[in-house]
């Protein structure tokens, strides 16, 4: 883990997102399409660590991206070459366009100044999406990561992220997937060697740091 100050300097308001990976309803709400994987979010405490990460976002001026994975109703435009998306076109919830599952899940409160960036193809939040052109634009060096899951779309993530040049944190106790004990294999075996790791605590707490810095200049 970094040291506080290493941590704060990575996370300068200024040039710093915080990326929510598909808290979307359908996925990790009551009614979710994948009730092992919502059960483990809420159990684990990772969704509740990603609306207390967002809610401070909010107050230390930090932007906040929600990235939706969702589909048309006719599936156009949908991935089909791989399991996983032939799975997902049978299950009882659909992440359809426009429906209540594809809203971003209680606790997590969505601030207006939040982008929220849908995607109709693909395993990854930011390849092919509005993602990676937003961050440059907001002028982005690190980039927070959390959410879901830890099995594909949260490394999709971190890798595409590190590829692209950001420097990526992965709050560790704010991902989940599944079984319980892979998310903690994932981390320490992978996403170890190429992200800088913290917990909600920590990164809460460089926030609060640096929003005390500020009220005292």
């Amino acid at each position: 883990m970094p040291s506080n100050q290493q941590l704060s300097e990575l996370l300068d308001p200024h040039s710093t997102v915080l990326l929510t990976v598909e808290c979307q309803q359908g996925v990790v709400g009551p009614d979710s399409a994948l009730p092992e994987l919502a059960k483990e979010a809420r159990q684990s405490g990772a969704l509740a660590n990603v609306a207390r990460l967002v809610a401070g976002a909010h107050e230390s001026g930090i932007q906040v991206i929600h990235a939706i994975a969702e589909r048309r109703p006719d599936g156009r435009g949908a991935n089909r070459n791989a399991r996983l998306f032939r799975a997902a076109e049978r299950l009882p919830v659909q992440q359809l366009s426009g429906t209540t599952a594809v809203r971003v899940a209680a606790p997590i409160e969505v601030a207006e100044e939040d982008f929220v960036v849908r995607r109709l193809h693909g395993l990854s939040p930011i390849q092919g999406t509005d993602v990676d052109p937003l961050l440059r634009n907001l002028g982005c060096r690190t980039l927070v990561v959390t959410g879901v899951s830890a099995n594909v779309a949260v490394p999709n993530a971190v890798f595409d992220a590190v590829n692209r040049g950001y420097t990526a944190v992965v709050v560790t106790d704010a991902i989940a997937g599944v079984p319980s004990d892979y998310t903690p294999a994932l981390i320490r075996n992978t996403l170890a060697l190429v992200a800088t790791l913290a917990t909600t605590a920590e990164v809460l707490g460089c926030l609060t740091r640096v929003r005390s810095s500020r009220r005292s200049r």
